[in-house]
């Protein structure tokens, strides 16, 4: 089968807008949670998100204009806005231009989601019931799969064009998918990742009406997010985009590209036990990272990090911390872990794709970041939870988890890239 590279990398996070600033504040330990900014929530359970900085006034800062033509801008929805900003930093970076016929029939784009256009569609049914009309540009805006479709219009993609929608999964499926579909020879670049802005009063309400979110740290926001610390007591949402542009080796080499990683392993599994809680043994995240690990044709002693689906809820941390520590039961050391989600949240269905693109940024960098508010951490047997500031190692091999709601279980191995194995 083919090998597949990661030529391009496109960010959109609660820690900033391009990679640069997103690996300079990973890696320092910001916080990217503060109250809620996009509406009043005083009176609501949870009053703490990630929100992507957006204006002016901040490094970094998120403004649409940038990105996106202005006569676009009101016709769709934030999420599609994130995936189009970084879309086009991965395009940049992989120095890939508008691909021409006929190399884009072979050129596709799987963008995950869980939400989609949610507070777009908050608003209107708001603004429809007071009598207003509603837009011509009303669905195509807020489907879910409009990210693949905007990318694939801009880009002249005409490949496979789809979305995934796994909740929390979405984009980590979406990274899977793609990277089959060019090991399989039905494609030779795949336009990958995901995107998520669903921080809106339905989205806050929702989440905290099935016991997901945070609410006990209101007054102290950057405490709320606290993966596998005793004191968790829910997610922080958050919001953001990841774009991945996947290659066939060859087609990258061919072209001179600046490869970044390479994706060595996918696998998936599915709980079959409740609809919100992970199946209590871990066996459904054992199998999904097993299952990765056998696709990648390594051991469990290969692997040297893992960034951990880690929401920092009571039931999800516990689960996964099992399902590590049984993988890595016959390994004579633990191994490192720690979750970039005590940084930016929860990005739910982007949440995966963001977690790939800092992997594979640590590979390059030969760090792994730490775990935020990780005070008292839960007990286990073969992790060494990574604390108090950025660990320096020789990474070759990253495995990172992403669970969703229905029991849907992905992990990826990262590999360094080396052009001394061609």
């Amino acid at each position: 089968m083919k090998r597949v590279v990661v030529t391009g990398i496109g960010l959109v996070t609660p820690l900033g807008c391009g990679t640069d600033i997103n690996w300079n504040n990973l890696i320092s330990g910001v916080s990217g949670a503060a109250k809620i900014k996009k509406f009043d929530a005083s009176e609501y359970k949870c009053q703490v998100s990630c929100e992507v900085p957006q204006g002016n006034q901040y490094e970094g800062s998120f403004v649409a204009e940038d990105w996106i033509d202005k006569k676009e801008i009101k016709k769709i929805d934030e999420f599609i806005k994130f995936s189009l900003a970084a879309g086009e930093e991965a395009f940049r970076q992989s120095k890939l231009v508008k691909i021409n016929d006929p190399d884009s029939y072979r050129a596709g784009c799987i963008i995950g989601s869980g939400m989609g256009g949610l507070p777009g569609i908050e608003e209107t049914s708001v603004s429809f019931n007071n009598g207003k009309k509603i837009s011509p540009f009303f669905i195509t805006g807020r489907i879910i799969n409009m990210s693949s479709g905007y990318l694939s219009i801009k880009y002249n993609l005409k490949g496979p064009n789809y979305s995934t929608v796994s909740a929390c999964a979405s984009s980590a499926h979406a990274i899977g998918e793609s990277y089959r579909l060019i090991q399989h020879g039905q494609a030779d670049i795949m336009i990958t990742g995901g995107s998520e802005a669903t921080i809106s009063p339905v989205g806050i309400e929702g989440f905290t009406a099935c016991k997901a979110l945070s609410t006990k740290f209101n007054n102290i926001p950057e405490h709320a997010s606290r993966p596998f610390d005793e004191a968790r007591d829910g997610f922080v949402m958050g919001e953001g985009a990841a774009i991945l542009i996947l290659e066939e080796m060859g087609h990258a080499i061919s072209r001179d590209a600046n490869i970044l990683a390479e994706i060595a392993g996918y696998g998936m599994s599915s709980d079959a036990y409740h609809y919100t809680l992970p199946e209590p043994s871990g066996d459904g995240a054992y199998r999904a990272m097993i299952n990765a690990l056998n696709d990648a044709k390594i051991g469990s002693q290969e692997v040297d990090y893992i960034n951990a689906h880690g929401t920092s809820t009571p039931s999800g941390d516990q689960v996964e911390a099992l399902a590590i520590d049984y993988l890595f039961k016959n390994n004579k050391s633990k191994v490192n872990v720690s979750s970039t989600k005590s940084q930016i949240g929860h990005l739910l269905g982007a949440a995966g794709g963001v977690e790939a693109a800092y992997s594979i940024m640590c590979l390059n960098n030969k760090k792994a970041p730490y775990n935020l508010n990780l005070e008292n951490e839960i007990e286990t047997k073969n992790i060494n939870f990574i604390k108090g500031k950025a660990l320096d190692l020789d990474l070759k091999y990253i495995l990172s988890n992403s669970f969703g709601f229905g029991g849907t279980n992905v992990s990826l191995v990262l590999k360094k890239f080396d052009e001394r194995n061609l």
